[in-house]
C-alpha cells in the first residue's frame, strides 16, 4: 500500500519572491520525483500557482517542468488531488484533462487509506475579514469571471500578479505564529466540525494557506495540520495509513520539520 502525500502554497510565479522561480520550481520537482515510487495519491491544498487563468483556448505560459512532472506521476497511476486556493482560483478543465487529474472547489470529506481526511485550502474557514469574503465571492462569480475572461491577457496577467504582491505586502497577518493553539481558529473550525457531526467524525484536518507549520492533536483526538509553504518551510505531509508526519524537503534530503 503507497502513501498520500501533501503540499501547499507554493506559489510557483510570484513575482514578489526573491529566490529564482526556476530553481524553485525544480526543486518543487526533484521533490515529487523521489515520492514517485511510493506514493498512492497526491493532495495539492492551494495556491499552488500564485496566478493561474484558463482561457477558452489560452493558458499562462511557464510552469513547464511542473506540469510534467505532474503529468508523470498521474500516467503511474499516482491519484493527484488540486485543491483550489485563493491565488489558483481560475483552473477549468485544462489541466484536469491534460494531466488527468481532479480539481475541488471548497472542502474534500474522504476516506484516505482507511482514515477519515477533511481537507481544504482554508480561506473560506476562521476568521476573515468583510474586504475578503467579498473579494473571494467576486473572484469565484461566474458572471464575474466571464467579464474578465473578456480581458486581454497583456493586462489581466500584470494586474493578477501587481494584485498579488501587493495584497502579500498588505497581509500583516501572514505566517503569524500560533501561540495558543487551542484558541486557534482552524483548531476549533475542527472541534465544532467533529461536535456537529458526531456519526460522521473526521479523524485529521488538513489546511494550507496560512503558510505556518502546525500538528496539533484536539481533546477529542483528531489531529489539525496545516501544512506551510514551499517558500521558507519545504514542508508536506505524509500518511501512510497509521500515522500523519510533517516533513522537510531539503534538497535530496528528507527531515522531520
Amino acid at each position: 500500500m503507497g502513501r498520500a502525500y501533501f503540499i501547499s502554497d507554493l506559489h510557483l510565479g510570484a513575482s514578489y519572491l526573491a529566490n529564482d522561480k526556476i530553481n524553485r520550481e525544480k526543486t518543487v520537482c526533484n521533490f515529487l520525483e523521489s515520492i514517485a515510487d511510493d506514493a498512492d495519491s497526491l493532495y495539492l491544498v492551494g495556491d499552488i500557482l500564485d496566478y493561474w487563468f484558463e482561457y477558452r483556448n489560452v493558458v499562462p505560459r511557464g510552469y513547464i517542468r511542473f506540469f510534467g512532472t505532474l503529468a508523470r506521476l498521474a500516467d503511474r497511476g499516482i491519484k493527484i488531488t488540486w485543491m483550489i486556493g485563493n491565488h489558483d482560483i481560475w483552473i477549468f478543465d485544462y489541466l484536469p484533462r491534460e494531466i488527468g487529474m481532479r480539481v475541488i472547489d471548497g472542502e474534500l470529506i474522504e476516506e484516505i487509506l482507511g482514515s477519515r481526511f477533511y481537507i481544504t485550502h482554508g480561506d473560506g474557514c476562521g476568521k476573515r475579514t468583510l474586504g475578503f469574503r467579498f473579494i473571494r465571492s467576486v473572484f469565484r462569480n461566474r458572471f464575474c469571471q466571464k467579464i474578465y475572461s473578456g480581458i486581454h491577457p497583456r493586462w489581466t496577467i500584470p494586474f493578477a500578479l501587481s494584485w498579488s504582491s501587493h495584497s502579500r505586502k498588505a497581509d500583516h497577518s501572514y505566517a503569524e505564529p500560533i501561540i495558543e493553539p487551542e484558541k486557534d481558529s482552524y483548531v476549533r473550525f475542527a472541534i465544532d466540525y467533529n461536535t456537529t457531526h458526531a456519526n460522521e467524525k473526521v479523524s485529521r484536518f488538513v489546511f494550507g494557506h496560512r503558510h505556518i507549520v502546525l500538528d496539533y492533536t484536539t481533546p477529542d483526538g483528531s489531529e489539525v495540520i496545516i501544512l506551510g509553504d514551499w517558500i521558507n518551510h519545504f514542508t508536506y505531509g505524509v500518511f501512510d495509513g497509521k500515522t500523519f508526519e510533517l516533513c522537510k524537503y531539503n534538497g535530496k534530503m528528507i527531515l522531520n520539520a
